[in-house]
């Protein structure tokens, strides 16, 4: 985060003697990231928050991932993962142990889920996690304090940040969640060097909204599910600790390290008079991946503009694009739509499908909304993929159907 904010009650001096109105002390917690050499938060608490009094094994959903062999275009339709959920709540579902895995290597997991029901306490200590808000509403309960969630928000968990989801009454919430094993951030070209967001980013810190008071949820023994390194599938393990008290006992806390929301109807688009490539649309780094949003907006201006992507071949980098809105111009005619996934891997040239680019000229706006991850190693495909995929999608662009 490149802002300092401060919550709750808190000591005039860090590290120094912060006594409860009884006389005795908070314990203090630093969370920090890259050891003692990055931003940072001081967190409050009324118990000591190492403390655990059992520990269990944690069976992770299903981590394997198989080889995009023989390579190709992928299409997955990830509404169709949770089929009971299509007219009503259906079985109950939460967003950590009822999310699929879709796609994912070593620097980053890709999963969805649709949820109806409050989550465990849970802490990636893995890396960070932006998880998307499809649809529905709801409240992320964090060691900071409460998040409201609605459609369109970014949430932002920074590491080993122990929260739990809660889906607003009667409501369905559908989830793209992209699990790091780094840290996400915003672009390093967006910030000044002391880390202000500059005036050419997208987006500044007023879009961005974190807990506005601490929880203070005192209690005993409370169970926190965890994932973590660890010899599985995907180097990642599970485990529950059983806390001494309650996570949530922070009186206050300080510092430029905590969680947050970012909705995408926030994110101001950049526009040219002739086609802006990827990175004009980017709203997060992370190690060996980025993320962009293609938002409405304003398209190219130049009087023999061509407004849709040109062919490209993604030699450095595999290309996951996730529609979760509008109507997406270049590819009409492919069978994607709301909720699907396109999975185009470095060296496959792909763009739009036929007929669209002339569909396009002169149009002076697109109604669409995506997301992309941009990978800079080779994506698996995760198990809920082949439960989802279209197989006749690589075919699209030759228009010979499946095969």
């Amino acid at each position: 985060m490149p802002h300092y904010r401060s919550l709750g009650v808190i000591p005039p001096k860090r590290h120094t003697q912060h006594r409860r109105p009884d006389g005795g002390l908070y314990y203090e917690e630093l969370v920090g990231e890259e050891g003692f050499a990055s931003d940072s938060a001081l967190l409050y608490h009324h118990g000591v928050p190492s403390a655990i009094v059992d520990a269990r094994a944690w069976d992770l959903p299903d981590q394997i991932t198989t080889p995009n062999h023989p390579l190709l275009p992928r299409h997955l339709r990830l509404h169709s993962l949770f089929p009971d959920h299509g007219g009503g709540l259906g079985a109950s579902t939460d967003v950590v142990t009822s999310r699929r895995l879709v796609l994912g290597n070593g620097d980053v997991r890709i999963s969805y889920v649709a949820a109806n029901s409050p989550s465990p306490l849970y802490r990636n200590a893995v890396g960070d996690e932006c998880v998307y808000v499809e649809s529905g509403a709801g409240t992320v309960e964090t060691t900071f304090g409460a998040l409201p969630v609605r459609q369109g928000d970014y949430v932002i968990l920074p590491r080993a940040t122990t929260h739990r989801w809660q889906p607003a009454a009667g409501e369905l919430l559908r989830a793209y969640i992209i699990e790091a094993n780094s840290h996400i951030v915003p672009p390093k070209r967006y910030l000044s060097r002391y880390g202000q967001l500059l005036e050419h980013a997208p987006y500044c810190e007023r879009d961005l909204h974190g807990p506005a008071q601490p929880l203070i949820v005192e209690g005993g023994e409370t169970e926190v599910y965890i994932k973590h390194r660890g010899s599985g599938a995907g180097g990642v393990a599970g485990t529950v600790h059983v806390q001494q008290s309650h996570p949530f006992d922070v009186v206050g806390w300080d510092g430029c390290l905590y969680p947050y929301t970012f909705n995408i109807s926030d994110f101001e688009p950049l526009t040219g008079r002739v086609h802006q490539p990827p990175p004009a649309h980017q709203v997060f780094e992370a190690g060996n991946f980025v993320i962009c949003n293609f938002v409405p907006r304003k398209v190219d201006y130049h009087p023999l503009a061509v407004p849709v992507p040109y062919y490209h071949a993604n030699v450095d980098s595999d290309e996951v694009m996730f529609y979760c809105g509008g109507d997406y111009e270049a590819r009409k005619g492919s069978g994607i739509d709301q909720g699907s996934v396109g999975l185009h891997p470095g060296g496959h040239s792909h763009g739009p499908q036929p007929g669209a680019v002339e569909r396009s000229l002169g149009l002076e706006s697109f109604d669409e909304l995506a997301l992309m991850v941009d990978t800079f190693h080779p994506l698996e495909l995760g198990e809920a993929a082949a439960e989802c995929e279209d197989s006749g999608y690589a075919w699209t662009w030759a228009g010979t159907g499946d095969r």
